[in-house]
């Protein structure tokens, strides 16, 4: 596919295809992502989408989970959260609550699980990298910008690992990023903000790896089921703007995936 034509953040004359922010349907919002954001962690990064930001954060620990215990296999898991002032009005923090939601659990997974397919566990030795993914304002799409940012902090961490010796092999197999899409009085469109989200009539997220390979697909009809040509409609949207972020991932990393 021929990315040249996709663009970020294009204004537009179309009404038909103007949307809030007056991007077209196939624009994502503008991307922005600042690597070692936090001063302690191992690796960390500040992303935003429009109007939601993140800070992630990679945090070594060397141990992995009882079930990897002697195994000679290493674990990269995730923990997502959402200030209280976030979002319009102030919600109660999760740890007053004595538990994680069950939206909460979900995405962490989700996270998880994203960060693990382009990780070569045993590459990574019997050690864990946590990523901590802070939602400090949020504007549609967390979980997707969760990943995106999350592989960033990640990269460094296990770049950092890799220069002080601790791993032989270079674990990162591939990029990976992510982008929410969506349905809105029949149009297909990516990236949706709070607003579009919010009444969409179907909403899908999206994670591919580089080589445009699918990770994973969340998606659901609000009201009206959904034929398959609107799917391929947002797979297409999706695999253009995925080419962007990794685009963006690659310039914050300033190519170091590929010298080591």
């Amino acid at each position: 596919m021929d990315y040249k034509h996709i663009k970020v953040d294009k204004k537009v004359k179309d009404s038909h295809w103007m949307r809030t922010d007056g991007r077209q349907h196939n624009v994502i919002r503008p991307i922005n992502i600042v690597r070692d954001y936090i001063s302690y962690a191992e690796g960390s990064a500040l992303i935003e989408m429009g109007n939601t930001r993140i800070v992630t954060t990679a945090s070594v620990e060397e141990k992995v989970p009882q079930f990897l215990k002697g195994r000679g296999s290493g674990w990269v898991t995730a923990e997502y959260g959402m200030l209280p002032r976030s979002t319009d009005t102030r919600m109660t923090r999760e740890t007053t609550q004595g538990r994680a939601g069950g939206r909460t659990l979900e995405i962490q997974r989700l996270i998880g699980r994203a960060l693990r397919a382009v990780v070569d566990l045993r590459a990574l030795g019997e050690r864990t990298i946590w990523i901590d993914c802070d939602v400090i304002t949020a504007d549609g799409g967390t979980r997707t910008a969760s990943i995106t940012g999350g592989f960033v902090a990640l990269a460094g961490a296990i770049i950092r690992l890799k220069r002080e010796g601790a791993i032989k092999r270079f674990p990162i197999r591939d990029y990976v990023a992510a982008v929410s899409t969506g349905v809105i009085d029949g149009k297909s469109m990516i990236d949706l903000d709070y607003k579009e989200d919010s009444r969409a009539d179907v909403d899908m997220n999206f994670v591919m790896t580089g080589s445009g390979l699918f990770v994973e697909i969340q998606g659901t009809a609000e009201e009206q089921p959904f034929s398959k040509e609107l799917f391929d409609e947002m797979a297409g949207l999706a695999e253009e703007g995925i080419y962007i972020l990794i685009e963006k991932q690659k310039e914050v990393l300033g190519g170091l995936l590929e010298k080591i």
